[in-house]
């Protein structure tokens, strides 16, 4: 049993490290979207680039991020969560130094590679080390300074942005890289799945037992990342009509139903489909997809409307976006008890209605649109929608399960909020009629983001819907999460997986 005190010197040293490593990834998924239109600026790059900017990171992120929770789980948390770190410093180094739009997208892949492994890593080290007593304080204080940095995420961007240029919003990761890893290595204790760490030429003993009888789902990751990589092409390039796009889309149905059937045969499947027999289950996933897809679609366009129509600098269109995650920060613990009283039904019906009609209220966001009077009110009324849904889905999707497969369960759910994100940022420009270079004309842009903000909020009115008519409340012995605070606003919090 883990016996690391909280308030010790050690204890201290873990939770700075788990803060600092995840706090990259935090920084990167909210610093990017305010960078966009000057990165396209300078590489003279189209909106399809801008997209693949984005979505080249999460398609790696989302496709692998459970095979990085379960490498952590065998290999040690601890190993993967430095080889993370390092991963993801490298191609932030590349990022900042790409000469052109493919070296940067090609980067981005790779920064999502080192973010599926050093994102479950760093709360599986404070739940494989610390005292039962202190981890749920644990956990809080991790996700509160977690949900911290997220806030400075897009204040820091639009500084970066502004002063020394776009680049650094990748090349910071690097010294904070180079302070988190000799920490690691220093403070924070290996641990694995139930086994010791192997030793170097280790054969036998109880962890060579295990990884014998253990297999990595390699096959069903490189599937499900395939298959998200193929239909993020297929819907950003479909405005061509080309024979390529056509069979990219097709290649990728293909590699998902694929991925469907390997999962049902495999003897260790990444994602066992048997989790989805709980109806509650699939239900709050479906709502998840609804409502992560419209978050994605929206924070991605708004950032551009800021600046190209209503003229607003990196820096102030950073700043305009803080009062969702302030909000976030200060009542989504609140939320989640009130969730507890009354259930999640009428939290999970009545939040992504708020949402869609914030995502209305941003219609009213033109040239030189006032900030108080016209982006703030819109702002407002989001976060107020995810103060009211976010806490108690994530409550649901652990109660909708055993408690065993509580870590599991959290992990499919935020691959799926991921996954709808990307998939969002991909399609709604097609959607919306977005040309190649529309990002160019604030006319343009303001007639396209005028059409994609119904259908944002029609998304949220159908995961409302769906979340009416099939959530329930769980039984009063269900899994609650430990960690209440939720401050990253695109992504749910991730619980560890327990299965080892």
């Amino acid at each position: 049993m883990p016996d690391i005190r909280l308030s010790s010197a050690q204890g201290k040293w873990i939770l700075f490290t788990t803060v600092l490593g995840s706090s990259m990834a935090m920084l990167d998924s909210t610093v990017v979207n305010v960078a966009l239109p000057r990165i396209g600026q300078d590489l003279n790059a189209d909106l399809a680039t801008l997209q693949w900017t984005v979505n080249a990171y999460m398609v790696t992120l989302a496709g692998l991020i459970l095979l990085g929770g379960s490498l952590g789980d065998l290999y040690g948390r601890r190993r993967i969560f430095v080889l993370g770190v390092i991963w993801f410093a490298a191609a932030s180094l590349l990022c900042g130094l790409a000469p052109g739009s493919t070296v940067l997208v090609a980067a981005r892949a790779l920064q999502g590679i080192g973010g599926a492994l050093l994102t479950p890593g760093s709360l599986a080290l404070i739940q494989a080390s610390f005292h039962p007593d202190d981890r749920g304080r644990a956990v809080g204080l991790w996700s509160g300074f977690g949900g911290i940095g997220a806030a400075v995420g897009p204040f820091l961007g639009g500084w970066l942005v502004n002063g020394p240029g776009w680049r650094w919003v990748f090349l910071l990761n690097v010294p904070l890289a180079l302070l988190c890893v000799p920490v690691a290595l220093r403070h924070v204790p290996e641990s694995t799945g139930g086994v010791p760490p192997a030793e170097p030429g280790e054969a036998g003993g109880a962890a060579g037992k295990v990884r014998a009888h253990r297999r990595f789902d390699v096959l069903g990751a490189a599937l499900g990342a395939v298959s998200l990589a193929l239909v993020t092409y297929a819907l950003i390039e479909a405005r061509s009509g080309s024979l390529a796009v056509a069979l990219a889309a097709t290649a990728g149905v293909a590699a998902a139903v694929t991925f469907v059937y390997v999962e049902k045969r495999v003897p260790d499947p990444m994602m066992p489909l048997g989790i989805f027999a709980s109806r509650q289950f699939t239900a709050v996933n479906l709502v998840t997809l609804c409502v992560y897809a419209a978050f994605g679609g929206f924070f991605f366009l708004t950032a551009l409307q800021l600046q190209v129509v209503a003229g607003y600098s990196p820096l102030r269109a950073g700043t305009a976006l803080l009062p969702t995650t302030v909000l976030m920060l200060l009542f989504s613990a609140r939320s989640g008890a009130l969730a507890d009283r009354i259930g999640p039904r009428i939290p999970l019906t009545v939040g992504p209605l708020l949402c869609a009609g914030a995502m209305l209220l941003m219609l009213r966001v033109g040239k030189d649109a006032d900030y108080v009077t016209v982006v703030l009110p819109a702002l407002l009324v989001m976060g107020a929608g995810m103060v009211t849904l976010v806490a108690p889905l994530t409550a649901t999707v652990l109660a909708s399960v055993d408690t065993s497969r509580a870590g599991l369960a959290s992990g499919i759910n935020n691959a799926a909020a991921r996954a709808a994100g990307l998939i969002a940022v991909a399609a709604l420009p097609l959607l919306a009629g977005m040309g190649p270079e529309a990002y160019r004309s604030a006319d343009a842009f303001d007639a396209a983001f005028r059409r994609a903000m119904p259908i944002t909020a029609a998304v949220l009115v159908a995961g409302s819907i769906t979340a009416f008519a099939t959530v329930r409340r769980p039984g009063p012995d269900c899994r609650h999460p430990e960690c209440r605070t939720h401050g990253l606003v695109t992504t749910p919090p991730l619980e560890p997986d327990r299965r080892a």
